[in-house]
């Protein structure tokens, strides 16, 4: 949806030269209002600081440095991507969980970290190499989406290993006493439902990795009334694949039995119900049209609250992984079954082809606007 600012903050367009001449292109350093790009260029309530189209990759480098109205949505994501290289960096390649890299049980870990660092970093692109081309910018931005359905993806394997096993909610002998009375199913009607989701998560989750990812593509397509609130319930889709952690936190004493897991979950969640309230009401620049067209649009409070609720994440899983390591090292039966090469990073790569091709598949059928207001 593009943004119709309020006429009495809106300028008039520059006056072509004498004599009819086209008007020259802007230098590549200087910053456009919304009436001098592209229409898809333009974002809600954003008057000002936009980079010119066309620039060259040295440019779009350079801009980084520069006060655009991209410039934090970069940096707001690449230093938490260099936090994040250095965190994982010392887990996997430098022994930090105190067993080998190559070690199976950091089979989810390694998946998990892609995740992270895939997002972050294509979030970074995306948002520094947009003035490329019309054709690039839709590229890229399509790329963005098909990361963070990756991540969400990448987070459920995490789940399904270090810490969906050790949840009550999850354990029969548990469960059955509830269920029992509620609904008469038996010990065994329980195992057999517990079994079946444990065999159906990761399917569901892979499917609908694509499913976010095709409606966030389409989302960018002319027509789509309300694209920020439809990319903003796909993200939160994937994130479902987290209730039965929150069933735990309802129906037992989470806070008591694991209070890092308790504290970490639900701050995580708030971190992520704030960002959404901001990407999709646009809140502060809906407010004050042109004030926040540099610093502080909700755009830039969007990418600051979701790399807060990765930080988060990592640390409940950080810890699942530890007490993974502490039951496998204290006990020679598994409560869960070990972490496979093809059940991990196997079906990483077959998401990244998949999302691959249907990034493709949208690309071809994108209209691109290059009309100017």
């Amino acid at each position: 949806m593009s943004p119709k600012p309020d006429s009495a903050v809106q300028s008039e367009k520059p006056a072509s030269p004498s004599g009819g001449a086209a008007p020259l292109p802007p230098p590549p350093h200087a910053l456009l209002r919304w009436d001098q790009v592209p229409e898809d260029f333009v974002e809600c309530f954003i008057l000002s600081g936009y980079r010119r189209l066309h620039l060259s990759a040295q440019q779009c480098l350079a801009s980084a440095f520069q006060p655009t109205n991209e410039t934090l949505n970069f940096w707001t994501h690449f230093v938490p991507l260099l936090v994040f290289v250095c965190r994982f960096g010392r887990l996997l390649l430098f022994q930090g969980a105190g067993i080998s890299p190559l070690h199976p049980a950091l089979l989810p870990l390694w998946c998990y970290a892609s995740g992270v660092l895939l997002t972050l970093g294509m979030s970074c692109a995306a948002h520094l190499f947009s003035c490329l081309s019309l054709r690039l910018r839709a590229a890229f931005f399509y790329l963005d989406y098909a990361s963070i359905s990756y991540y969400g993806f990448a987070s459920t394997v995490a789940y399904a290993h270090y810490l969906l096993p050790r949840l009550r909610l999850l354990d029969a002998g548990v469960l059955t006493p509830y269920v029992e009375g509620w609904l008469g199913w038996c010990a065994e009607e329980v195992s057999h439902l517990l079994e079946l989701y444990h065999a159906c998560i990761l399917p569901v989750a892979f499917v609908l990795a694509l499913g976010c990812t095709a409606a966030c593509c389409l989302s960018r397509a002319q027509g789509c009334s309300y694209p920020f609130a439809v990319r903003t319930f796909v993200f939160i889709m994937p994130l479902s694949m987290a209730c039965p952690v929150m069933g735990e936190s309802l129906l037992f004493d989470l806070r008591r039995s694991n209070p890092t897991l308790f504290l970490y979950f639900h701050r995580r969640y708030l971190w992520l119900l704030v960002a959404a309230f901001f990407n999709v009401s646009k809140i502060p620049e809906r407010l004050r049209p042109g004030r926040f067209d540099i610093v502080g649009h909700s755009h830039q409070l969007f990418h600051l609250l979701t790399a807060l609720s990765i930080y988060d994440q990592a640390h409940y899983v950080e810890q699942g992984l530890q007490q993974y390591l502490q039951h496998m090292q204290g006990s020679e039966d598994s409560i869960s079954p070990q972490p496979t090469l093809i059940g991990t990073l196997g079906l990483m790569v077959l998401l990244l082809l998949c999302l691959g091709l249907l990034v493709r598949r949208c690309l071809q059928g994108t209209r691109l606007n290059c009309k100017h207001k």
